[in-house]
């Protein structure tokens, strides 16, 4: 850092950037006017700006992504991207513009006052959406499917007592229905098929996502992941996608608070009140979590595939996973006796998960390193 002599601070829309710049000391930042956002016009600024080692750059996570800041790295420059919900917030008129933006940017980054988020590599942001898409087209699948079933309620059709639904039986069942008007019995076949084709998209991601976590560097730490109960490829590949690198959070808790999972709380004096979760960070990840959660139900065992998975795993791993099949089940157990809902009593169960989560990422890590020693 004492190399550094220039701050900088990008507001980065779809096609321009406004740029400012902060010199090391104390005068007031520079605003250096707006440019293409093209990697030409950038690759000129910062040629005009100064030696790579001497400049600082940041710039706000959105939309546009990390491409930016991988190209800085690539041109040897220092960029961080910031999240923006951290960045201090300075009483005063509310005027926001793209060169004030850029200029409080540059003054905040000299002063050390920015939190940076974790940038991925291309492979990994490209595994993050992938497990995403999954994520999207399970949400377009419920839809579709509730198409179907508020359509047969409107209609007065029940489905026969027993049949679980959307099983080969239900399926056979829809299909073989002829509803008294032609316009409805189209409008359900629409929905059957869109269901079919919904389904069809999420067993092709699926597929990639296995494929891509058996090819992936982090394989070991997903490997490991699924020792859990409750926790295959899928969820595996979609808790490391959204984490990342798990060697940045020096603590479990830092980890929950990045998922979000983290209780609000409102303390002053002697009053202490605490409300429901922060739900800052990915949410992504808080889903993934919640939806393992409700594996915890089940009193513990080790039997059929999770048997399977276990049977390469270390015996340090298997330790924590046992641990956190009986610890998990007992609160769960017993938030539910205490009278909490079951949506709260699960939110809870998915916070204490990340710890164990933490746990076994740490020590997949660790025996990758020794793995690399020895070899």
């Amino acid at each position: 850092m004492k190399s550094i002599t220039k701050f900088i601070g990008l507001d980065v829309s779809k096609d321009k950037i406004a740029a400012a710049v902060a010199e090391n000391g104390t005068g007031q930042a520079r605003y250096l006017g707006v440019y293409p956002n093209t990697l030409e016009a950038v690759r000129k600024l910062f040629n005009r700006l100064g030696r790579p080692g001497e400049l600082y750059v940041c710039y706000e996570a959105g939309v546009t992504g990390y491409a930016l800041a991988r190209f800085l790295k690539g041109l040897g420059i220092k960029c961080i991207v910031i999240a923006p919900s951290k960045i201090p917030q300075t009483p005063g008129p509310r005027v926001k513009t793209d060169r004030k933006d850029a200029l409080m940017l540059a003054e905040k980054l000299r002063m050390g006052e920015l939190v940076p988020v974790w940038v991925p590599d291309e492979a990994d942001e490209a595994l993050r959406d992938l497990v995403r898409a999954r994520k999207a087209r399970m949400e377009d699948l419920k839809r579709a499917r509730q198409r179907v079933s508020m359509l047969l309620l409107r209609l007065g059709i029940t489905k026969p007592e027993k049949m679980t639904l959307w099983s080969e039986r239900y399926r056979a069942w829809l299909r073989s229905l002829e509803l008294p008007q032609k316009n409805s019995q189209a409008v359900l076949q629409e929905y059957i098929i869109a269901v079919e084709e919904t389904e069809q998209g999420v067993r092709r991601l699926e597929q990639l996502i296995q494929e891509s976590a058996a090819d992936s560097p982090h394989a070991p730490v997903m490997q490991a992941l699924q020792a859990l109960r409750g926790v295959q490829v899928i969820a595996a590949a979609t808790i490391v996608a959204e984490v990342g690198d798990f060697t940045r959070f020096a603590h479990p808790e830092q980890l929950m608070a990045y998922a979000g999972l983290t209780p609000r709380e409102y303390s002053s004096g002697g009053k202490v009140r605490r409300g429901g979760i922060t739900k800052t960070g990915s949410p992504d990840l808080r889903w993934i979590c919640t939806q393992i959660a409700h594996s915890y139900r089940y009193a513990p065992r080790v039997a059929g595939n999770l048997a399977k998975r276990l049977e390469g795993a270390s015996p340090q791993i298997q330790a924590i996973a046992w641990k956190a099949q009986v610890r998990l089940h007992r609160k769960l157990m017993k938030l539910i006796a205490r009278g909490k809902s079951r949506p709260v009593a699960v939110m809870a169960i998915a916070r204490e998960l990340l710890g164990f989560v933490w746990a076994i990422a740490q020590e997949a890590n660790c025996e990758m390193a020794m793995g690399r020693r020895s070899a």
